[in-house]
């Protein structure tokens, strides 16, 4: 596991969206998933950021903790 810690607007910058915290905020009222799928299999998501999500979780990378924090926001 890598060390060191990320922010929400690191993450939409690593997903490639706008890491703004306005964009951040209408991104996260608008996008809403089922509790029962899981977060890199969310539709909005490109075919790269879900590849992100799902090898950040695979490597148990540093990146797991925010991530964790926009699924339960997403919910």
């Amino acid at each position: 596991m890598e060390s060191g810690s990320h922010t929400m607007a690191d993450l939409f910058s690593q997903l490639g969206l706008d890491s703004s915290e306005h964009a951040i905020d209408a991104f996260i009222s608008s996008h809403k998933i089922a509790p029962s799928l899981n977060l890199a299999d969310a539709p909005f998501w490109n075919q790269s950021q879900s590849a992100f999500i799902k090898e950040s979780f695979e490597l148990d990378a540093d990146w797991c903790e925010i991530i964790d924090q926009l699924d339960s926001l997403l919910r």
